[in-house]
Formats: C-alpha cells, sequence, structure tokens
C-alpha cells in the first residue's frame, strides 16, 4: 500500500511539473522579441503614437502587433496594432500620453 502511494505521489509530482513547464514554455514564445522591417515599422508606429520613448518590446500575435515603450518618466506603455500598423489599445502603468498624438493614421476609440 505504501509503494503504490509513493507511486501516485511520483506521478502526481511529474504531472505537475509536465505542466508547469508547458506552460511556461507557452507563454515564454509569446513574449519572444519580433525583429525585421515590419517589427521596425510597428515600433516606428507606436513610438509616435506615444510621443518618444524607448521601444522594449516588439511582439506579434494573430495578426496583431503588441509594442512595449519605456516613457521619459520611467512609465511602461503597451501599444495594440493591427495588421495595418493602426493603433487599436493600449495599457499604460504609468502616465497616459494620450494627448502626444502625431499625425499617424489613427483609429481612435
Amino acid at each position: 500500500m505504501r509503494r503504490r502511494l509513493i507511486k501516485i505521489g511520483a506521478g502526481v509530482a511529474l504531472l505537475a511539473a509536465l505542466t508547469g513547464g508547458g506552460v511556461a514554455w507557452a507563454t515564454s514564445g509569446g513574449e519572444e522579441n519580433v525583429t525585421g522591417p515590419e517589427a521596425e515599422r510597428a515600433r516606428a508606429a507606436a513610438l509616435a503614437h506615444v510621443g518618444g520613448g524607448t521601444a522594449i518590446g516588439v511582439e506579434r500575435e494573430s495578426g496583431a502587433w503588441e509594442v512595449e515603450i519605456r516613457t521619459a518618466d520611467g512609465s511602461i506603455v503597451e501599444v495594440t496594432l493591427d495588421g495595418s500598423y493602426r493603433v487599436t489599445g493600449g495599457d499604460s502603468e504609468g502616465d497616459d500620453s494620450d494627448g502626444n498624438e502625431s499625425g499617424e493614421d489613427e483609429s481612435s476609440e
């Protein structure tokens, strides 16, 4: 009986480790920085929308672009763009820079 409990416990521990590893692998895949001319265009559009800063990450997921920008005050802003590089959303951890739009062709909500 004790040996059976040890085997079940080991199986549960193995399953938990594999599940945790799978989740880590799946989530890290989406956070990989994308490079190339399309990523540079997404970066430029996001920076223009925010009004400057430093792009610290560009991701592509389901046809949309997500660009993380560190603004001059140190806050992080995530700008979401569609496949045509138009801003479709954004999320800010600090000060919001909505009033600093430049002449980009954007769809505002």
